[in-house]
């Protein structure tokens, strides 16, 4: 049996039907509004993916298929509560407010697209964390201090079915539940971590068997389920910022993506896995749903299409309008203070940047020159 069709918790099953009563909160307008942002998302992914085939962004990782549990991570948290990412993170991080140009910017090598400080009118949360499971001991740290402050704010963190066989991630478990921190940890179980899948990843039955060990609530739910994902995320923000306690929530979904562009997932798993895997996803599911509660049509669909486009190219277009950061400005975000050989290796990489510059000048002008040195010799030749 497909694992996204055992039994867990779950409201809307994939084939857009109701398998128990909504919650209080699940209005068919905000359920809408959920579906508009998760089509938005898929546009941006398949836009991203295209750009870096055509050399114009850096390796970058899909998060096709998991849609579902980051709008509804993003739109259950409170503007002062803390987001702390892993790099497939996309969907919430767009549904917290931050600009897709800023993911952009990230995948184009820009550490610009890191920077979502309040005084620019975006929130506290922290940036993509691409080494695997050190964001969950960063979690921790944030959780601690909103506990030491009071204010009944929550961090949640998020990470793959592979961060959970890190030791960062276990102990990051342990503290959560030996000092009770308003902490929510989700797990993207998308079945595979780059080339390993779950079957061998961890002999837990479920991966959220392991909040038992730091005796922390844990709850397995289809991740493909937004109404599923929003109901648990709601409950385990509202428990923590209550002092209740830290949350573990293993989130059922499929990469229907490779790893990143820089993978071929074809060499490790079948087209039959995946096409099966396909009847899962979280998108068609909540259209299915809407359309039966006649909440959406195909005039709204068409609207929605057109209108995801064009937020998505005018992303685009701002991400390609940026000035490029000058190349020490790698540097520049590694210490709060640089000490004398990283100033030395910094202004090496300034005076390479300046002769490659000098040399690529010289080389577009010498075409020209050549071309105004014929020109001036026929049209002497036509004076004579």
């Amino acid at each position: 049996m497909n694992v996204q069709a055992m039994p867990m918790h779950r409201f809307i099953d994939h084939h857009g039907q109701l398998v128990r009563p909504l919650p209080p909160w699940a209005s068919l307008s905000l359920l809408a509004a959920c579906y508009q942002d998760m089509v938005l998302t898929r546009t941006y992914d398949n836009k991203a993916v295209a750009l870096q085939r055509t050399g114009k962004l850096g390796t970058y990782p899909s998060h096709l298929g998991s849609e579902a549990m980051g709008i509804a991570i993003g739109r259950a948290l409170q503007p002062s509560d803390v987001f702390i990412p892993y790099y497939r993170d996309l969907p919430a991080m767009w549904a917290r407010g931050i600009p897709l140009e800023k993911n952009l910017q990230y995948w184009g090598g820009d550490e610009r697209g890191s920077d979502f400080s309040p005084d620019e009118g975006h929130c506290r949360d922290l940036p993509f964390c691409v080494p695997i499971a050190t964001q969950c001991t960063h979690a921790v740290g944030v959780a601690a201090a909103l506990k030491i402050q009071g204010n009944h704010q929550a961090a949640l963190v998020t990470c793959g079915d592979g961060a959970t066989s890190k030791g960062d991630f276990l102990e990051s478990l342990n503290c959560a539940g030996a000092w009770n921190i308003p902490l929510v940890f989700v797990i993207n179980n998308n079945q595979w971590a780059i080339s390993v899948p779950r079957s061998i990843q961890s002999g837990a039955e479920w991966l959220s068997d392991k909040a038992k060990g730091a005796g922390i609530e844990g709850i397995t739910v289809d991740g493909n389920d937004l109404v599923a994902m929003y109901d648990v995320v709601l409950h385990a923000l509202d428990k923590a910022r209550k002092g209740k306690g830290a949350t573990l929530i293993e989130a059922i979904s499929y990469r229907l993506s490779d790893h990143t562009t820089a993978d071929d997932a074809s060499r490790y798993r079948t087209d039959d896995e995946l096409q099966d895997a396909w009847r899962y996803e979280p998108i068609a599911r909540l259209k299915q749903f809407l359309e039966a509660q006649e909440a959406w049509s195909d005039t709204d669909e068409e609207r929605l299409q057109q209108r995801s486009k064009e937020v998505v190219e005018q992303a685009v277009q701002h991400y390609q309008a940026l000035t490029p950061q000058p190349p020490e400005s790698g540097f520049d975000y590694l210490y709060s203070q640089p000490d004398a050989d990283l100033l030395r290796q910094r202004d090496t990489v300034i005076n390479k940047a300046l002769r490659m510059q000098a040399k690529q000048t010289r080389s577009e002008q010498a075409p020209h020159s050549e071309s105004g040195s014929k020109e001036d010799v026929t049209q002497g030749g036509k004076h004579e």
